[in-house]
């Protein structure tokens, strides 16, 4: 099993290129199923994720081609003569659900096997379920799968009782087929949603107010091919631009998307970072400087994202003063607590909320990543160790992160993988 071995003490300098959003893409490939000619994705980021998402569609029957160094993906569904997508390819992504809407809408049924992921939580399906259900469609849960039939869809109201980013999706996408008028109350506002809505309507789709907490959708009769360039990914963003500021170093992202990262510039300003952004460079200039400890409250878009909170808690563990820290998405993610308390960090947890006292130096140490944003906060948590940090279960990391080793050694870290 591969390990990630870091030395820690040199600052970050210099640019760093943003890769293509992982939570843009995947549901943005599954989308592909509902066209009638072939798709090309452009800025595809090269992940495992990516990968099994792509084994997935060409499962069910899609062509798939994949140009990784030039970051393209083609898929051409009019070949798609399947509607299961069993255990063996969903059980390493939760994503893989994001089928269900389009297959049922496109094809009249589908078959999912019950998905896996990160274990950071309980995320249940039944958002996903009830919505379908609300746009006629008639679904079972035995043995494992979720089962759903429908003859076309029908327009309908769905309002969520909580927000959830991948139900969102799965009616949003299940919604632009369906006979009628879609109304989604209480809808996620993330970034991937409108990228996602943005794809769809290249397609074809008649979509208003995604990115609001009310989406209307009006079904058409079909979608055909595109093109379409998913957006940077914020949370690859916010990773670089805090090892930046944990480091006391210089970091400028490039090819971002600032306008998606407020909430996260807004608390790396309350650290003591200079953040400056020209068009899709931002840049976090902390040189010489200790980094203060800062409050956060993860909540949906456009709050501050769960997927920093890790990160965020790095940087916290090395900060001047005391930070706390309001996990209010997941409650099972502090997986990442125990590890960074044996690289020397002040952690106190109480319910779903972590108290992080700041210390002068941390000490390199073997860790076991848990998750994939646990993963990054290992790194950059060895990044400012004494002696060398070896992250132990990295397979987490490879599905979020592209080349985030090259990136990293690029900007002057001392960084290796190891087998």
């Amino acid at each position: 099993m591969q390990k990630i071995v870091v030395s820690g003490g040199a600052p970050l300098e210099g640019e760093v290129r943003i890769s293509g959003a992982k939570n843009a893409v995947l549901p943005i490939l599954c989308a592909t199923l509902l066209a009638d000619g072939p798709v090309e994705i452009g800025n595809v980021p090269h992940l495992h994720d990516v990968r099994t998402t792509a084994r997935l569609l060409g499962g069910l029957g899609a062509g798939i081609g994949h140009d990784i160094e030039a970051g393209i993906v083609r898929v051409d569904p009019r070949t798609v003569d399947s509607h299961l997508a069993p255990y063996d390819m969903v059980k390493t992504m939760r994503a893989s659900v994001l089928v269900l809407g389009p297959l049922l809408a496109k094809h009249g049924e589908a078959e999912v096997s019950l998905p896996g992921g990160c274990a950071i939580g309980s995320r249940p399906v039944d958002l996903h379920i009830k919505a379908l259900e609300a746009l006629g469609a008639e679904i079972v849960v035995e043995h494992g799968f979720i089962k759903a039939r429908a003859g076309r869809l029908r327009g309908g109201h769905v309002v969520f009782p909580m927000v959830s980013v991948g139900a969102t999706e799965n009616v949003l996408m299940a919604a632009t087929l369906a006979d009628g008028t879609t109304v989604i109350d209480n809808a996620a506002r993330e970034p991937e949603i409108v990228d996602l809505a943005d794809c769809l309507r290249a397609m074809g789709a008649d979509i208003e107010g995604a990115g609001t907490s009310q989406i209307i959708v009006r079904g058409v009769d079909r979608l055909r091919g595109a093109t379409h360039q998913v957006i940077a990914d914020r949370i690859e963003t916010g990773t670089f631009l805090v090892a930046g500021a944990m480091t006391r170093g210089r970091v400028v992202a490039t090819h971002a998307r600032p306008d998606t990262l407020d909430a996260v510039i807004g608390k790396l300003a309350d650290a003591g970072a200079d953040v400056t952004i020209d068009g899709d460079r931002i840049t976090v200039d902390m040189r010489g400087r200790r980094p203060k400890a800062v409050d956060i409250v993860t909540e949906p878009h456009p709050g501050f994202p769960t997927d920093m909170q890790a990160q965020f808690m790095a940087m916290n563990c090395v900060a001047e003063g005391t930070g706390t820290i309001d996990e209010t998405i997941f409650e099972n993610r502090f997986m990442h607590v125990n590890e960074l308390m044996r690289l020397g960090a002040d952690i106190h947890i109480e319910g779903h909320r972590a108290t992080v006292r700041g210390v002068e130096r941390l000490s390199g140490a073997p860790v076991m990543a848990t998750d994939l944003r646990a993963s990054a906060s290992l790194i950059l948590a060895g990044l400012v160790a004494d002696g060398e940090t070896v992250i132990d279960r990295i397979y987490h990391l490879d599905r979020g992160y592209e080349r985030i080793e090259q990136k990293l050694s690029g900007l002057g870290a001392r960084i290796r993988r190891i087998d």
